[in-house]
């Protein structure tokens, strides 16, 4: 008798993981390729290589190179530690877009939260956007002598 699916060994997605490590120590490096191999085990993908960028350029060699790999036919997609590994703002934009338009799957190890994203941005006219739209902690009162 044969055992169960659940019980065998099988082959999950094809996904490469990308880097962009930009003054990055070894144990930071470490770091976040042992939580690309880690996401990709408990989503049951398979991690069949890794583009590590040190230099941010447009078109770098690391790019091309995962650019390459994801036309070849069973390739699912990417998988980053975050969106910020993709570059810069202006150079990720484009890096996404030519990732879509491969019709691989961009995923992230840490999506970003509600909260996350408007700490960042900067604050408009009248103050933190965050606390004018009711969101967000309220002001302390001032403490009693």
């Amino acid at each position: 008798m044969e055992p169960l699916t659940e019980h065998r060994r099988v082959n999950g997605p094809v996904v490469y993981g990308f880097l962009r490590l930009v003054n990055v120590s070894p144990a930071r490096e470490a770091a976040l390729k042992g939580s690309l191999a880690e996401y990709c085990c408990q989503h049951e993908l398979t991690l069949s290589g890794l583009f590590t960028e040190r230099v941010t350029t447009v078109n770098s060699a690391a790019f091309t190179g995962l650019m390459d790999v994801l036309e070849v036919p069973g390739t699912y997609g990417v998988v980053l530690p975050s969106a910020s590994h993709l570059g810069p703002r202006a150079i990720a934009v484009g890096r996404d877009k030519r990732i879509a338009a491969t019709g691989a799957r961009l995923l992230l190890v840490r999506k970003e939260t509600p909260g996350s994203a408007s700490r960042r941005r900067r604050p408009g006219p009248g103050g933190n956007q965050a606390r004018q739209r009711g969101h967000g902690p309220a002001p302390a009162l001032e403490a009693e002598s």
